[in-house]
């Protein structure tokens, strides 16, 4: 496919945030590119692959074909070993399927193209067009040839790593202590249930957590985030080595994936003259567990929209786009903003600190409270340690 010198949209990764805002402004009928910097959609995989059954089902109806495995709930350890097991329901946004992303993503980016969009795969941004003083298009290379794309609108949906912010004069910056870096092994030959486990230990994963994530047939993912600011260089893979030769000692590694996740809190704006940011880029992963993938499709969804609408009407001004940011932070800007105020308390505590909240409620029914719930419970148990949340509840 040869691309077109000129679109109503370019969306700029195609991922779950931007699939779903190419589809929906497909959809509407605009001229939609949806381009892909990797040879392939959704590969490599840089998360744990999970998300709760009701978001997905908001977006796209369930195929066995990404849904690698349904969990029952998690469990949650402390240092000291001691287990806190929740329901499904009250797991959080991250538990309720294990998924494929790499047959999940490719999906998405079909629909897109299904709705109208044409899908570019090994096509990098490498700048932005700008005429009178707003984004009007990307420069880029496409299989190895430079092209030059002017569109009505650009989205920036291209991740933790994102150029397209930048360059339209977003602060995208993040500090060592925004980001949780992570690493994680698909193994093979494990006995797991149908359990997602969390273990929180600054000695495993300072400032962060260990994961396991069942996927069916033996195998599962598991991966460590560490805080930013304190990590050293090859620290994550080294300490998830460490507890998978543990944990695991006899399973075989058949993948290993690295990379970050912004765990700050959304950025302050996420849009400028002719452009919109979305998922990653606009920082919009749980700054708590890292989890992005619904909110992701969920922004993506508003984008479209909003991109539509400003379209139809001619006026794709910040102003404008200004609808968009009021959009998604009312549907998910208030939980982001409570979850980094709990993120900043919980790197602070010691293992100690963690096993004294974990014994103050492990002989209390908790198996159904959501995290809101379970915080609340906990502050009242521990108003000392947790003081700083007060404001939360």
């Amino acid at each position: 496919m040869i691309i077109k010198k000129r679109y109503d949209l370019v969306v700029v990764g195609a991922g779950p945030a931007g699939s779903s805002a190419a589809k929906r402004a497909a959809e509407a009928g605009f001229d939609v590119l949806l381009i892909e910097k990797r040879q392939e959609i959704g590969d490599p995989v840089r998360c744990a692959e999970g998300a709760g059954k009701r978001g997905i089902k908001r977006h796209i109806k369930p195929d066995p074909r990404w849904i690698a495995a349904e969990v029952r709930g998690s469990r949650v350890f402390a240092p000291d070993g001691t287990r806190l097991e929740i329901s499904e329901e009250g797991s959080g946004v991250e538990v309720g399927y294990v998924l494929e992303r790499k047959i999940f993503d490719r999906v998405l980016a079909e629909e897109a193209a299904d709705a109208g969009a044409d899908v570019m795969v090994k096509t990098l941004a490498t700048g932005l067009i700008r005429e009178d003083g707003r984004v009007a298009g990307i420069l880029g290379r496409s299989l190895g040839r430079a092209v030059e794309v002017r569109a009505g609108l650009v989205v920036g949906a291209d991740g933790v790593e994102s150029m397209v912010g930048r360059w339209a004069g977003i602060e995208t910056t993040l500090a060592p202590g925004d980001i949780e870096t992570c690493a994680q092994f698909l193994l093979k030959g494990v006995e797991v249930d149908d359990y997602c486990e969390f273990y929180l230990s600054n000695r495993l994963a300072p400032g962060g957590y260990v994961w396991v994530f069942p996927k069916g047939d033996g195998m599962a993912n598991v991966g460590i985030g560490v805080l930013g600011s304190r990590s050293e260089s090859g620290m994550p893979i080294e300490l998830l080595t460490r507890f998978v030769n543990k944990n695991f000692p006899s399973a075989r590694v058949v993948e290993v994936v690295v990379g970050g996740v912004p765990v700050c809190g959304p950025i302050k704006r996420t849009i400028a003259d002719g452009l919109m940011l979305v998922g990653d880029a606009a920082r919009q992963s749980d700054p708590v567990t890292g989890g992005g993938i619904l909110n992701a499709l969920d922004a993506g969804v508003i984008a479209g929209d909003v991109a539509a609408e400003s379209l139809e009407k001619g006026d794709v001004s910040r102003e404008a786009l200004k609808e968009y940011e009021e959009r998604w932070r009312e549907k998910i800007g208030a939980s982001l903003a409570r979850s980094l105020v709990v993120k900043e308390r919980l790197v602070q505590l010691s293992d100690k600190d963690l096993n004294t909240l974990a014994h103050s409620i492990k002989d209390k029914d908790i198996a159904r409270m959501g995290l809101f719930d379970l915080l609340s419970l906990l502050f009242k148990t521990n108003p000392r340690l947790l003081w700083s949340l007060r404001k939360l509840f």
